[in-house]
C-alpha cells in the first residue's frame, strides 16, 4: 500500500505531566511520517493542544461529547472526509511502533483489505503483564469466534477501508473501547477481508507493572469489548457505499 492512500485517526488526552510528555514525544514520532493525522483531544491543558496544533499536517478537534467513542468517532469522520481510501487508527502512545514499525505496515498491507491488524508475535505478547495478557487472550478469542480468524486483535493499531466508517458512526456513546471489536464484527458482516501482519512488539519497559487500578482497567476493557462484539452481531448498517 502507497503511503499517499492513507490518513490517521488518534485521540489524546495528557492528564498530568507525565502523560504530557509521554505523549509530546511519542506523537513528534508519529508526526515525522509527514501524513495527515486527525486528533480528537479530551480536555488537555492549553499548552499540550498548542502543540498539537503546531505539528506538522495534524487538524486537532473537540469531541461532541464526553468519552472515547466520541473523541474517536470525530477524528475518523474528519479522516473520512479527507478520503484518503485507508485511515490507520492508533493509540498515541504507540512511540515504538511509530518509529520502528509503522512505515513497513503500511508499505506491506494489501489494497483491497477491509482491515489490517498491526500484530504481535507470541514471543512478544508474552512480555506483557500477566492480567492484561488474560484479558486480551478473551478478546482475542471471542472476536476470532465473531470474525472467523484467529488474530491478535488487541496490539492496537490497525488500517481500516473507508468504506466501513459510516457503518460505526451510529455505535453508541458509551461503547468505549467495545468500538474495536464492533468494527472487526461490522466488517466481517460488510464481507471485507480482515487480515493481520505480525511482527515483534515487546512490551514497554514502563508498563511491567499493573496495579489494581490497571487490572480494574482491563476488566472494564474487556466488558466493553465483549458488548461491542455483540452488538456487531446485530447493528442495522448504514446504506452508505455498502
Amino acid at each position: 500500500m502507497n503511503k499517499r492512500d492513507v490518513s490517521i485517526a488518534t485521540m489524546t488526552w495528557a492528564r498530568d505531566a507525565r502523560e504530557d510528555s509521554l505523549l509530546r514525544e511519542s506523537l513528534s514520532e508519529l508526526a515525522a511520517l509527514s501524513l495527515p493525522v486527525f486528533v480528537t483531544d479530551g480536555g488537555s491543558g492549553k499548552s499540550f493542544v498548542d502543540h498539537l496544533r503546531g505539528l506538522p499536517q495534524f487538524k486537532v478537534f473537540e469531541p461532541e461529547a464526553r468519552g472515547l467513542w466520541p473523541q474517536v468517532r470525530r477524528s475518523l469522520q474528519a479522516a473520512y472526509e479527507a478520503a484518503t481510501n485507508f485511515i490507520l487508527y492508533t493509540e498515541p502512545d504507540k512511540m515504538d511502533f511509530f518509529r520502528d514499525r509503522l512505515r513497513d505496515f503500511i508499505s506491506e498491507a494489501k489494497a483491497g483489505t477491509g482491515v489490517v491488524l498491526a500484530a504481535r508475535t507470541s514471543e512478544s505478547f508474552a512480555t506483557f503483564p500477566v492480567f492484561q495478557r488474560h484479558t486480551e487472550t478473551a478478546i482475542n478469542r471471542c472476536c476470532a469466534e465473531v470474525v472467523g480468524a484467529n488474530f491478535d486483535f488487541t496490539y492496537g493499531p490497525f488500517l481500516l477501508d473507508r468504506r466501513l466508517v459510516p457503518h460505526l458512526l451510529g455505535a453508541p456513546n458509551d461503547i468505549g473501547w467495545g468500538w474495536r471489536p464492533y468494527a472487526f464484527g461490522i466488517a466481517r458482516r460488510l464481507g471485507l477481508r480482515i487480515k493481520s501482519l505480525e511482527k515483534a512488539a515487546a512490551c514497554p519497559a514502563d508498563q511491567h507493572e499493573e496495579g489494581h487500578a490497571e487490572r480494574l482497567y482491563r476488566v472494564r476493557q474487556l466488558s466493553q469489548s465483549l458488548e461491542g462484539l455483540l452488538l456487531s452481531t446485530t447493528a442495522g448498517l448504514s446504506n452508505a457505499q455498502r
